[in-house]
């Protein structure tokens, strides 16, 4: 598979994952392309971005695009731990930043869900979390005020 990008063509070599495969077999398909128009013809990139628009539209999903299924797929592949080289290899991006915009992501959630039982350690529980001031705050009369 090819994918078109303002650099070039990036050659992407993906294996049919078994939710596609049964997607495929359950319903027609073209001869050498699974995402094809009533002819049976695979369809451009623009047309395709253009009928599963009005197909949003006629469902009630409003601001939904083609560009939305890359980009929930990037997170949803980020989030279960894929790296900056394998979402480049997936999606056909060169360069690292596009693909580093979803695992910076993904690495700053998982690092708070992993880090974030450490504010409850048995360390700070003994201690407050606020430090002590090195200088007193108030006159001890002030106190009685």
């Amino acid at each position: 598979m090819q994918t078109e990008k303002s650099q070039g063509a990036v050659t992407v070599n993906l294996p049919i994952l078994a939710v596609l495969q049964r997607t495929l077999a359950a319903g027609p398909c073209g001869d050498l392309a699974f995402i094809c128009g009533k002819t049976g013809r695979p369809l451009t990139k623009e047309s395709f971005s253009n009928l599963l628009g009005e197909a949003c539209r006629k469902a009630g999903l409003k601001g939904k695009s083609a560009h939305g299924i890359r980009k929930i797929a990037a997170t949803r592949a980020a989030n279960s731990g894929a790296t900056v080289a394998e979402l480049e290899a997936i999606f056909g991006w060169r360069g690292g930043r596009m693909a580093s915009l979803y695992t910076r992501e993904a690495d700053r959630r998982r690092l708070a869900l992993g880090g974030m039982h450490k504010l409850a350690s048995p360390e700070n529980e003994k201690s407050t979390s606020i430090v002590a001031p090195m200088r007193k705050v108030r006159h001890p009369e002030a106190k009685d005020q």
